[in-house]
This record gives structure tokens, C-alpha cells and sequence, in this order.
């Protein structure tokens, strides 16, 4: 890594009296709390409603369809506005959905159905709130401190995953429209910090609309080996291994456990997580990121089939937990090549695609997974699924050697030009 980050405490220091940085990471973390506790609610809601996987699987896809809709479009809007109001309006709309959750629950009048369309608008809001979020962090920090300031915004994420499902879990066990109320308070501070953050540079210029630009930033990543490989071996990696759709049938039905433990299964892959990303946020991956991705997937990998093989909470959740801490590698390398390799003005539409992949990974992932386990049952679609991550990680090894050799998170320097340098 060419960014001088070997004084790691007093880089995190400075990021920590960052006013900027304190808004922008108290945002994301107001606003995974609250999404994190909503979908530990849907989740738990929707299969007493049921009982059925297939169901479960449907909250995801409800969630996907509006990201996968919207893709283009949301990375244009995130590259011609300010990224901050897009952020806040999207958590305003999160936080009515919330809102509209707790009546439904209050009133008697929350089914199957509706549960699907809030899904589907907290999907659409999500996705216009992911590409304006993401990209918006080159601008709150200096460029020399975005590898630290990336990790430490992804423990921002981790840290909310780890309450997030926990309160939601224990909220809910005291009464649905609780939990519900607590995602609205959540969301709506979350908006006024989003709109409050400082940015050290301006807002990037507003680019006029063409056919090229709305596609440009697939065009950029088709164009970046390195990218593309990250970006693809996390979208298959997690759309095969992910069990978190299924906690509900497992704490439920496998392990006999309420909704606090099914908060603490969601919480603990989070703990692993957060462990993780403090990790690399100390001790940054200066050689071999993408070697070091694609060991972190195959971490992943066996971690899902032992939790799969499991009948004992406490192995589910150290299972879970090792999980959480071999993922966060390769979400930190992914997000740290976009954010250092993609050109400030199309970072928008390069991260809108990125979002995409994250979405596609998990909400679709959570839509195969309970397909799957609607067929074969919980734990057999769990262990074929870690199987097939492995498989990802070793046929993604050949097929791409530029993530897999890189050496640096930072571009590199063609052959031809080094040579001459």
C-alpha cells in the first residue's frame, strides 16, 4: 500500500476528531442499527406469519428487485447531487417505512403482503442511499487517511450488525411494534447526521445526462480486472454462502431458540467482523490484498459448513463468528480498491454497480438460500452453499490473476511505464 499509514494510532486519532468523519460514521452506524434491527423484525414476523422458508426468501427478493431496477439510475443521481441530502431523504423514507411497520403491528393490519411492499420500499431507498454513502467518504477525509477511514466506516457497519440484530431480537421479544418504533428513532437521527456532515471538497459538478454516462460506470469496472474480480468473487461468494435468511429456521426450529438468541446468531458473525476490521484498521494489508481476499473466502467458506453442521448455539455462534472476521477482509480490500482506483467523478456509478453486487449477494442471496432450503431443507442448503463458495474462491483464482497477484490497493503502474520510470 502507498499510503502512509504505518502510524496507525495517531491516523485513527486524528480521524476520531474529524467532525466530518464523527457525523458521517455516526450516520452509518444510526442507519445499519436501524436496518439491521427491521430486518431481525420482518424476518421473525414474517415466518410466524407462514412458516415458510420460501417466505423468508421473498423479503429478500422484495428488496433486490428495487436495486436491481434502479442501478443506473441511482449512480447518475449519486454523481449529480449532493450525496449528503440524497442520504438523508433516503433514511427519511426508511424511517416512515419503519414508522408504518409499527402501525400496521399496533393496529392489527400487517400481513404477508404489505410486509413484501415496505420490504421493496426500504430496498429502493437503500438503493439510492448505498452508491451516495459510499462514495461520499473520499470527500469527508483526505485521500491519505481513506484506506484507514474506509476500514474504520466498515466498523461502523460491523458495530451496528452486532447491535442492530440484538436489540431488534430483544425489542421484538418485548413486542414487534417496539422494535419497529425503535428502527424509526434510529432512522430519522441517522438523516439529520447525513445532512449536518462537513466535506473537505466541494460536491462533484453535475455532468450532462448521456447514454455513455449512465453506463459508464459498468464500462469503468469492465475496464479493471482487479475491480471486476473483487466485485464478483464477493457477489457469488456470498449469494452461495449466505445463511442469514435462514437464522430464523435455525434458531426456531434446529437449535430451539427464541428471538433474543436469534438476534445474538445475527449479532455474532458481526462480533467476528468488527474484530476483524479493528484488525486491519491497525494493521493495514500492505502485500498481496487480493491474495489475502481470496484466503478470507475460503476462511468463509468452511465457517458456513460448520455452521450448517452444527446443533449447539455456542458452536453456531463461534461458527458465525469466524465467518464475520474472514468477510470482512474481503469487504474491506473490495471497498478500498473501488474507492482508491475509481475517479471521483463517475464514484457514484462505480459504487452504484458495487452496491448492486453487494445487493444481488445478500438480498438475492437470501432469496436462493431460502429456495434452496424450501427444497432440501436448512442445513443441506447451508453446507451445499459453503461447498460452492470454496469452489468460487479457487476457480476465481485462475480465471482472475490480476486480483489475485496485486500487490497494492492503490493502482499500479503498467509494465510499459514502470519500466520506463
Amino acid at each position: 500500500m502507498n499510503t502512509p499509514l504505518s502510524d496507525s494510532g495517531s491516523a485513527s486519532g486524528s480521524l476520531a476528531r474529524h467532525p466530518g468523519f464523527q457525523r458521517f460514521w455516526g450516520a452509518r452506524v444510526l442507519a445499519s442499527l436501524s436496518f439491521q434491527m427491521l430486518a431481525v423484525a420482518m424476518g421473525w414476523h414474517i415466518y410466524a406469519l407462514t412458516k415458510s422458508a420460501f417466505a423468508l426468501g421473498l423479503v429478500g427478493l422484495a428488496q433486490f428487485l428495487p436495486m436491481f431496477l434502479l442501478t443506473l439510475v441511482v449512480g447518475h443521481v449519486a454523481d449529480r447531487y449532493d450525496r449528503r441530502r440524497i442520504a438523508a431523504v433516503c433514511q427519511s423514507i426508511e424511517c416512515a417505512a419503519a414508522l408504518t411497520f409499527a402501525c400496521g403491528t399496533f393496529g392489527g393490519w400487517l400481513s404477508a403482503p404489505i410486509i413484501y411492499a415496505l420490504a421493496a420500499c426500504v430496498g429502493a431507498a437503500r438503493a439510492f442511499e448505498s452508491p451516495a454513502i459510499s462514495s461520499l467518504l473520499p470527500g469527508v477525509v483526505p485521500r491519505a487517511k481513506l484506506p484507514n477511514a474506509t476500514a474504520w466506516s466498515t466498523s461502523a457497519t460491523q458495530t451496528a450488525q452486532i447491535l442492530g440484530p440484538a436489540l431488534g431480537g430483544l425489542l421484538y421479544g418485548v413486542g414487534a411494534g417496539a422494535a419497529y418504533l425503535a428502527c424509526t428513532i434510529s432512522f430519522a437521527l441517522a438523516a439529520v447526521l447525513s445532512s449536518n456532515i462537513r466535506l473537505h471538497t466541494k460536491p462533484a459538478s453535475r455532468a450532462p445526462v448521456t447514454l455513455e454516462s449512465v453506463f459508464s460506470g459498468i464500462a469503468f469496472i469492465r475496464s479493471q480486472p482487479v475491480i471486476l474480480g473483487a466485485l464478483s468473487l464477493d457477489l457469488f461468494a456470498v449469494l452461495f454462502g449466505g445463511a442469514t435468511a435462514l437464522l430464523p429456521i435455525f434458531a426456531r426450529d434446529i437449535l430451539h431458540a427464541g428471538p433474543l438468541e436469534l438476534g445474538l446468531l445475527r449479532s455474532a458473525s458481526a462480533v467476528g467482523a468488527l474484530t476483524g476490521t479493528i484488525w486491519l484498521a491497525h494493521f493495514p494489508l500492505r502485500r498481496r490484498p487480493g491474495l489475502a481476499m481470496f484466503g478470507g473466502v475460503i476462511v468463509f467458506g468452511f465457517a458456513t459448513i460448520a455452521f450448517g453442521l452444527s446443533h449447539n448455539i455456542v458452536v453456531s455462534l463461534i461458527a458465525l463468528a469466524v465467518l464475520g472476521a474472514s468477510d470482512v477482509v474481503s469487504v474491506v480490500v473490495r471497498s478500498s480498491l473501488v474507492q482508491l482506483r475509481t475517479p471521483n467523478e463517475t464514484l457514484g456509478r462505480v459504487s452504484a454497480v458495487n452496491s448492486l453486487f453487494i445487493g444481488t449477494s445478500n438480498q438475492l442471496g437470501e432469496f436462493e438460500s431460502g429456495l434452496t432450503a424450501g427444497w432440501w431443507g436448512a442445513q443441506p442448503a447451508v453446507l451445499v452453499g459453503g461447498v460452492a463458495t470454496i469452489c468460487v474462491a479457487l476457480v476465481w483464482m485462475r480465471l482472475f490473476p490480476a486480483l489475485r497477484d496485486t500487490r497494492s490497493l492503490e493502482r499500479e503502474p503498467e509494465p510499459a511505464t514502470a519500466a520506463a520510470n
